[in-house]
């Protein structure tokens, strides 16, 4: 119904979007005159305030064989999820509801979206606008063979940095993850040379403390660096010499469960805190919720290894987020800049909030990222309303619904559905959270995007995938639809983010399988070299870091978007097709310059017309 009211027109609704508390809402309904409407109501529900009301459109003349019907309203002054629809009555008396479905009776009413966000407390604007590169801390690099003696947990080490990973379960039918290659702090301080080059301004850490796995996401100690990987010392070493290469440090946080052989919990009497699983006089012991004790407990998705932590718990509150040493300062004052929430869906809105009002205290610009794999403005986790990005929750998410929505048009989807994707979470999301994104395209919990770009179909059999490597011609294939990736990756508003290897060419399907060492020496250079000058470019053009946002074509194989700032325009171009495709748009300069391939094309009358092969892309500049 986008000739009666379009959330995403001007003409229709002002201002585009989520909006301030307290902003000025226009709406105008725009019906053909053959309709016969004769008054209009807008219809409001505030979600968390549980309110219904009305306001009334008045006319406001006529415009190209349509009735114009307008009104205003003011955004609440609390944070809020408005959801709204019209009921228009016709000169006959009739009464018809207009919603996301079309004309339709009340009850069956599809209301639209508006998101109404806290923007006083400011976004910091450093992380929308860099590159950031995720580090698996145990394979990303070595600077010597480590003896695991004296280290919690049964660990064994590869003495072959080249070799496969440990993968089957174990005689008790578990997969413990207790092989190590022995990555370590130093290893990424000597790298930070070579990650400048790359164009990274921040480096995102999957867990580095204290914990008996090589994942780490089942912490043992909150306050240590896990011995593998280093000392306090190291990290504070590494944090000041990023610093002044300009690159900040994401730590990640696993506040919703801790390990089950932690000094919390202590379940193997590994450490000698007296934990939850030993004694009820534990001072851990009301972090956990025991069915009965001490065998039967709350743990993650029922993992027993991991026991799930009560993030309420006034003392759990206080270590982690409240006390004047706490874990989140504590990292911070070591020289951390921000932090990531592990599983953000499973966490309290009040502990979520306690973190970044602390956060804010400790240090003004830190940012906090969550782990959401959906739509966050809207999402609904154990039967509740989230308010991650409402203002005062995290500054962003990481965006899943990016990747989601870029695989399906990479592998063969329509770049209309990327767009419609895009545009959904663009309109829900407040300007600073959408610029704040965490872009992807893999992590260590999705297999390896150029094993998705390129193979077809995974082996059913989990030691096949285990061993198996790609084709020439799939690698091929995914290699040239990799470069497009990094392109649609690199223009996009919210921060380009890189899993290690991604850029030197690393396959691999589910974890562990994504989770290899990196390839040192054995790099796909060409790759390499393409991600360096997409980084390169996201580094010294304004437009692509804070730019304006434009679609310019969407259509089959073939997706185009410009990123404005000022008198700078970037226009990234995409054809994930076999076949060569022509798009035209308007181009107010003479020239366009491919800052890939280095041709250049001429406008003709201000339009630009462009042929791009099947399987390429382009930065226009």
């Amino acid at each position: 119904m986008t000739s009666i009211f379009d959330s995403r027109d001007s003409r229709y609704k002002t201002p585009y979007g989520a909006a301030p508390c307290g902003a000025k809402i226009t709406i105008t309904l725009r019906p053909e005159l053959t309709e016969n409407f004769s008054a209009c109501v807008l219809l409001l529900y505030e979600e968390f305030a549980d309110a219904y009301w009305e306001v009334s459109l008045v006319p406001a003349g006529e415009e190209e064989g349509r009735r114009l019907f307008t009104g205003s309203y003011e955004a609440p002054e609390q944070p809020e999820l408005i959801w709204y629809g019209f009921r228009l009555r016709r000169e006959n008396g009739e009464e018809i509801w207009l919603g996301k479905n079309g004309f339709c009776q009340g009850k069956d009413l599809e209301r639209w979206q508006q998101t109404v966000y806290d923007d006083s407390p400011a976004t910091p604007d450093w992380f929308g606008r860099g590159v950031t590169y995720q580090i698996f801390p145990d394979r990303f690099c070595r600077t010597a063979i480590p003896d695991p003696a004296g280290m919690p947990g049964n660990r064994s080490v590869h003495q072959d940095w080249n070799e496969g990973m440990e993968y089957l379960p174990d005689e008790a039918g578990e997969i413990r993850n207790r092989d190590f290659f022995g990555g370590n702090l130093a290893g990424v301080s000597e790298k930070l040379t070579y990650l400048k080059s790359m164009g990274v301004n921040t480096l995102y850490f999957c867990p580095i403390f204290e914990a008996d796995s090589n994942h780490r996401y089942n912490t043992g100690d909150y306050e240590k660096i896990d011995p593998m990987l280093g000392t306090e010392e190291d990290f504070r070493r590494l944090c000041e010499q990023a610093h002044a290469m300009g690159i900040r440090i994401m730590l990640d946080g696993v506040f919703n469960h801790t390990g089950s052989n932690s000094r919390y919990f202590n379940v193997n009497g590994t450490y000698p805190d007296l934990g939850a699983a030993q004694s009820e006089e534990s001072p851990y012991y009301p972090w956990y919720a025991f069915f009965h004790w001490p065998e039967r407990y709350d743990a993650w998705w029922g993992i027993r290894t991991l026991p799930a932590v009560n993030e309420t718990c006034p003392s759990y509150m206080d270590y982690i987020i409240r006390g004047e040493n706490s874990v989140i300062r504590r990292w911070l004052r070591l020289g951390a800049d921000a932090w990531r929430l592990d599983v953000a869906d499973e966490l309290p809105d009040e502990f979520i909030a306690g973190i970044r009002s602390v956060m804010a205290e400790e240090k003004a610009d830190s940012f906090l990222l969550g782990e959401v794999w959906e739509d966050g403005s809207n999402k609904i986790a154990y039967d509740q309303r989230r308010k991650y990005l409402l203002g005062r929750e995290t500054h962003g998410l990481m965006n899943y619904p990016f990747r989601t929505a870029a695989l399906a048009y990479l592998q063969g989807g329509a770049a209309e559905d990327f767009m419609e994707t895009m545009e959904t979470i663009r309109e829900n999301y407040p300007r600073p959270a959408f610029y704040s994104a965490m872009n992807l395209l893999g992590t260590h919990d999705t297999p390896r995007i150029l094993t998705m770009l390129g193979v077809d179909k995974a082996p059913e059999d989990r030691t096949a995938r285990a061993e198996y490597r790609m084709t020439a011609e799939e690698r091929e294939r995914g290699l040239r639809l990799l470069r497009a990736a990094a392109v649609l990756l690199f223009a996009f508003p919210g921060s380009p983010t890189v899993y290690y290897g991604d850029e030197a060419g690393m396959e691999g399907f589910e974890d562990p399988f994504n989770r290899g060492t990196y390839p040192w020496g054995q790099e796909d250079a060409a790759l390499q070299k393409h991600f360096a000058l997409l980084g390169k470019l996201r580094n010294v053009r304004v437009s692509m870091q804070s730019g304006d946002f434009r679609w310019l074509w969407a259509k089959g194989h073939t997706l185009a978007f410009a990123r404005e700032e000022g008198v700078e325009t970037t226009v990234a171009i995409l054809n994930t097709g076999t076949e060569m495709e022509e798009l035209s748009f308007p181009w107010a300069r003479h020239l366009a310059s491919d800052a890939l391939s280095g041709q250049q094309f001429a406008a003709i009358r201000d339009q630009l017309t462009i042929r791009i092969p099947g399987m390429d892309c382009m930065l226009l500049l």
